[in-house]
């Protein structure tokens, strides 16, 4: 009887001690089940970036467009307006430039450039951990990209396209010093300036370390990178080489072969769409965007160019339309990811008119030999358009960015720290780096040696041979 009381007994108390337990257990199922749900969404909105073949496919024909304006689009178009007797040593500059430079970027340059560096030097130089490449495989993400932060490019294409932002920077520079340069002085000068000025340049404007990058100041492409980088490098080496030689009573000529200007700046204009829309790091509406008014801006400076040579000159000029539509090239560099196109013919309306007085007007009146107006057209056409991106920026092409006139005032102050810091760096620097090569193995070439041509004092080689 006894066993039968503990048994009805026995049954409630066992449950209550074991229901508590399943009641636990399921809220702790609910609880976990909660948890698993609240993370499922965090994993998901951090995808890991992969090689996207479509970008991949864009930038490697960006690439080779980048190329093609050194070689041979600026070879041409700064051969044809030199003398016949130096139209092969401009040629030879371009070329070895492109081979130099490449080695030296994937040597270290790069490294230099995007790497990482510790200390106070983080912000202005990188470091050497990507020296020859080192740890960087055929199949690695590239860590920069611009708009898409999962479809990416692999990291050696990113190397190649912007190792042809490193070589035709220096390039550029040879249209100040034209026609009067030792072989041996330029080359050496151009390894140093490569190094020592465009390496860390780079650094500050494109490095996620970089001063400038951090501070928020804005080059698409290069307008202060490359084009007032080489530009006041220009001017530079122009006033301290002086004038070209000049037998007594006699002018420069004409320039030896316009159709060779010509075709050079059609070859400028076709690789700057590289330039530009490849700066965008993807195939998408950015690089589409890029794309429209680079080729916009190029327009309305070669018209402006062409109609200013009218008005003024009496004549229209194909030199000057070709100069004309470079300037609006240059001009719409570093804004081409952030402006719209009607900023773009604005851009480009007006770049001539400054590029057009600084070559026809102030070079006259300062008296220095900028020989084919490097610093005419890049130098002052970058500052220009680093400008203008302060002022156009639009948050309607990238939602990020913002200039003056989109109520962003403080845009404009940045842009003109950032023109003001590559001016004072790069025209110190350049002036150093003449003064070591002059010092140590000389750089200007001897009154004899412009008198018969660099072509044949130079090269040993003559372009054009008369028929027997």
């Amino acid at each position: 009887m006894l066993k039968k009381y503990i048994k009805y007994i026995g049954l409630p108390v066992g449950l209550s001690m074991v229901l508590p337990v399943l009641t636990f257990a399921q809220d702790s199922t609910a609880v976990a089940t909660k948890a698993l749900a609240a993370i499922a969404p965090a994993v998901a909105a951090t995808p890991v970036p992969f090689i996207s073949a479509g970008n991949t496919a864009w930038m490697i024909v960006a690439t080779a467009l980048v190329m093609l304006m050194t070689i041979p689009g600026l070879a041409l178009f700064y051969g044809g307006l030199v003398r016949s007797k130096n139209i092969l040593n401009v040629l030879m500059q371009c070329f070895i430039i492109t081979a130099v430079i490449s080695l030296e970027w994937v040597a270290f340059g790069y490294s230099n450039a995007f790497g990482s560096s510790t200390g106070f030097l983080a912000p202005f130089v990188g470091g050497f951990d990507w020296t020859f490449l080192n740890g960087i495989g055929i199949n690695d993400v590239s860590p920069y990209y611009i708009s898409q932060a999962t479809e990416r490019i692999p990291h050696i294409v990113f190397i190649m396209f912007q190792c042809m932002f490193a070589v035709i920077t220096p390039a550029l520079i040879i249209g100040a010093f034209a026609e009067r340069i030792k072989f041996r002085g330029f080359l050496i000068f151009t390894v140093l300036w490569a190094v020592f000025v465009y390496n860390p340049v780079a650094h500050w404007v494109w490095s996620a370390d970089g001063w400038l990058f951090k501070l928020g100041a804005l080059d698409f492409a290069g307008g202060t990178v490359v084009h007032i980088n080489a530009g006041i490098a220009a001017l530079v080496m122009a006033v301290m080489l002086g004038k070209r030689r000049l037998p007594k009573g006699q002018h420069i000529t004409p320039p030896n072969n316009i159709p060779f200007v010509v075709i050079g700046a059609a070859l400028l204009w076709f690789g700057w769409f590289g330039f530009n829309a490849g700066s965008g790091l993807a195939a998408d509406g950015l690089a589409a965007s890029a794309f429209l008014v680079t080729h916009i801006a190029a327009a309305a400076a070669a018209l402006s160019w062409a109609l200013l040579d009218w008005f003024i000159n009496k004549k229209p000029t194909v030199v000057g339309i070709s100069t004309g539509a470079v300037a609006g090239l240059v001009a719409i560099t570093p804004a081409a990811g952030f402006v719209g196109v009607g900023s773009a013919i604005i851009i480009g309306l007006l770049v001539s008119v400054f590029c057009f007085f600084m070559v026809s007007v102030v070079k006259g009146k300062l008296g220095y030999d900028d020989s084919l107006d490097a610093f005419g057209v890049h130098g002052i056409g970058g500052i220009w358009g680093a400008i203008a991106t302060g002022l156009f920026a639009s948050p309607l092409i990238q939602s990020a960015y913002s200039g003056a006139f989109a109520g962003n005032p403080k845009q404009l102050g940045i842009q003109l720290i950032a023109i003001c810091a590559t001016i004072v760096y790069s025209g110190v620097l350049t002036a150093i780096l003449f003064k070591i090569v002059e010092k140590t193995l000389g750089i200007r070439a001897t009154e004899e040696e412009e008198t018969a041509g660099l072509d044949i004092t130079q090269h040993d080689e003559i372009a054009y041979n008369e028929a027997d």
